[in-house]
């Protein structure tokens, strides 16, 4: 059985555990969408970050001269 937490309109009791459960879906909602949220945008950091990894090593090639330049131009 559930019991009303006294101040706290969507908080319950469980009896048996002792557990305060949150029956507020609007701010589970949110906090999911939040969650959701950060791991997109984990995701994009993460691949501007290899996009920039990439970008640096075809500089370097570029500076340095690349293996195939060279080759190229050798004959």
């Amino acid at each position: 059985m559930m019991i009303p937490v006294k101040g706290h309109p969507n908080l319950y009791r469980d009896e048996e555990s002792g557990a305060i459960v949150n029956f507020d879906n609007n701010s589970y909602n949110q906090y999911v969408n939040s969650l959701n949220n950060r791991k997109s945008q984990k995701r994009e950091l993460d691949e501007m970050k290899k996009d920039i990894e990439e970008i640096k090593s075809l500089l370097k090639e570029i500076v340095n001269g690349s293996k195939w330049n060279k080759i190229t131009i050798n004959r």
